[in-house]
């Protein structure tokens, strides 16, 4: 009997253009203070703090709500 290679496991790289490639993350949102923006949850407000890429501090109404990265309840208008 011939000897056989033990057998190895392989990582297979996704094709370029193959649908089964890896997801991409979404580009994060960028807001200003005074931006104008409307939440799932809280409705329509206005930014009044906003740390780089981490949080916004917006303004609905009477409360102040820190809504953080990625934003995905949120939109600006």
């Amino acid at each position: 009997m011939g000897l056989m290679k033990p057998a190895r496991a392989v990582t297979r790289r996704p094709l370029p253009g193959s649908p089964f490639s890896a997801p991409k993350a979404p580009p994060v949102k960028v807001f200003t203070l005074g931006d104008r923006v409307t939440h799932d949850r809280y409705g329509l407000g206005e930014v009044i703090g906003v740390e780089e890429d981490i949080a916004v501090l917006v303004k609905f109404g009477a409360q102040q709500v820190r809504v953080t990265a990625p934003f995905a309840r949120m939109s600006s208008l």
